[in-house]
């Protein structure tokens, strides 16, 4: 579903990322850890055509996002760590606006804001200006964009943060369900205990070179994905 093949984006004299390659089929649940500017967000970006890299092959549904970016685009979905959302719109409006950049249905759009709506309890909340919206209230509404379209893949950069707990266990059962459908996860996090139970891969990041990377079990042993994570961090 998703091939990231010896990614390398440099800024100025940093190299954020550096040779990476990361491998993510069908079904999988891929986790990406790593320090705070490790180089997580800008492969991320990278991925869904935010950021241009210097060398490197990104492939998308057997696409390569270089030369077919709009269809590419078309089969993905980005929820960042900070969602940036039209304060001047209200919640309904951004998401009719999602769909029809998607080229939805009126039936489509319906059924899908009206259930995830439901699910993330945002359904009365719709009418209000974004401006008034909380900071997690923007994440759900962020969610429910990325989701409307029915995309095969998923990029999350820190998806956890802002949600309370009901929204954090309703969202790991979607990613589940995408998954088990025959869709991809690929996404960021900094609570390794979520990422342990939840992933069914893990990548291990450290200044934009990838240290270690493989199934969950593999990768953390008997231990757990903590400790393994802070020894190779050193």
């Amino acid at each position: 579903m998703l091939r990231i093949e010896h990614l390398t984006k440099t800024f100025g004299d940093k190299k954020a990322v550096d040779d990476l390659s990361v491998h993510i089929s069908r079904g999988e649940i891929y986790g990406f850890i790593g320090h705070n500017g490790a180089g997580k967000t800008t492969t991320l970006k990278s991925v869904v055509g935010i950021l241009k890299p210097d060398e490197g092959e990104i492939i998308i549904d057997g696409l390569s996002l270089k030369d077919n970016p709009i269809e590419c685009k078309k089969r993905i979905a980005y929820i960042p760590d900070n969602p940036d959302i039209y304060n001047f719109m209200t919640g309904i409006q951004y998401l009719n606006f999602v769909s029809d950049i998607f080229g939805l249905s009126d039936s489509e759009r319906k059924e899908k804001i009206g259930k995830y709506a439901d699910i993330f309890e945002l359904k009365s909340d719709l009418g209000e200006s974004v401006n008034s919206y909380s900071h997690g209230m923007k994440q759900k509404l962020a969610i429910i964009s990325a989701l409307i379209h029915s995309p095969k893949l998923v990029i999350m950069d820190e998806p956890f943060v802002g949600l309370d707990p009901k929204a954090s266990h309703i969202l790991k059962e979607i990613m589940r369900e995408i998954c088990n459908g025959g869709g991809a996860i690929f996404f960021s996090t900094h609570v390794l205990e979520v990422a342990e139970k939840l992933c069914d891969n893990v990548a291990i990041i450290k200044e934009g070179k990838l240290i270690r990377s493989g199934t969950m079990e593999d990768v953390k042993g008997d231990a757990s994905l903590e400790s393994v994570f802070l020894e190779l961090e050193g």
